[in-house]
């Protein structure tokens, strides 16, 4: 459904050829393919799970490594926002504790005022449970996206050869002659008279 709604969205290339020519952009970094959009994913989650200012500015400076989709890197920067910053941050910190054996602090608050303040005391558990989920995590989901582009990819060939299967069908009953009904008709005339005779 994404993949179709993407390939859509690149279809309509005339405005996004304008933008790119106006500001000097590489039409590489908006390739609507598998290994753009997989690695634009990637991308984007290594950056979002790590605590650190400026995730978007580290996804650019990326494009000089990698090639891939940077609005799509960019949208993946998002889910780490201010709303969802203190849960994550808990969820990478508790990780890091079971981790290193740790049993952690007690009484924490789900707020960015909290992390702030207790930030020395939380570093180390904090950025091992972070290494977890930047490099293993998003690159499961790196791997599941591809996956499910794969899957996508086949099931819609899948549904044209069926498609195609039912129009070849449909055309060959077209094609196929049909009793007159007045042949018929005398068919069975015929057919009474030779009972009448007998």
């Amino acid at each position: 459904m994404i993949r179709k709604v993407l390939k859509k969205t690149s279809s309509r290339s005339e405005k996004l050829d304008k933008f790119l020519d106006k500001y000097n952009l590489s039409r590489e970094f908006f390739g609507v393919s598998r290994r753009s959009i997989t690695k634009g994913v990637w991308i984007g989650l290594f950056w979002g799970f790590i605590p650190m200012p400026m995730q978007m500015v580290a996804v650019v400076l990326s494009t000089f490594a990698f090639r891939f989709n940077v609005p799509i890197a960019i949208a993946m920067v998002w889910l780490s926002n201010p709303i969802t910053m203190p849960p994550m941050y808990y969820m990478e910190y508790l990780t890091g504790n079971l981790l290193l054996g740790r049993e952690g602090l007690e009484n924490i608050e789900l707020t960015m005022e909290w992390f702030s303040e207790h930030f020395d005391e939380i570093l180390v558990p904090l950025y091992v449970g972070t290494s977890f989920y930047s490099v293993i995590v998003s690159t499961i989901i790196y791997f599941l996206v591809n996956w499910l582009w794969i899957k996508s990819v086949h099931e819609e060939k899948r549904v044209r050869k069926e498609r195609h299967k039912q129009k070849i069908k449909k055309l060959l009953k077209r094609k196929t002659p049909i009793n007159h009904p007045i042949e018929k008709e005398s068919e069975l005339d015929a057919g009474h008279e030779d009972d009448e005779r007998k």
